[in-house]
């Protein structure tokens, strides 16, 4: 059998259930805050931010490794740049826009 005795004086019968009651109301404030339309919208708009910045940082990363990739193929450890690597390439750049020119005056012409 439960034990029915309780040996609290109504005084802090009262003040333990003004107490609950006060938790239990803090409680409910901070659930209806959680579950408030904006503050669903606010979280939702803090993720997708983040997961932006957090994308674009890798993106950053991942640029600037090939762009770090593709200098080292034409310019040597002190700074130089490597002829033998730049002159055919710009022979290359030239030849395709001596040739796309020459297309362009034909369509005109």
């Amino acid at each position: 059998m439960a034990d029915t005795s309780d040996t609290r004086t109504p005084a802090q019968i009262e003040a333990d259930i003004k107490r609950r009651r006060e938790n239990l109301a803090e409680t409910l404030d901070e659930i209806g805050v959680r579950v408030h339309p904006k503050t669903i919208v606010g979280d939702a708009k803090a993720k997708v931010v983040s997961n932006i910045d957090h994308s674009l940082g890798r993106a950053y990363v991942g640029v600037n490794r090939v762009v770090s990739d593709v200098k080292s193929q034409f310019v040597d450890e002190e700074g130089a740049p490597r002829l033998e690597r730049v002159v055919p390439v710009a022979l290359v750049v030239v030849g395709l826009a001596g040739l796309l020119v020459l297309g362009s005056r034909r369509r005109q012409s």
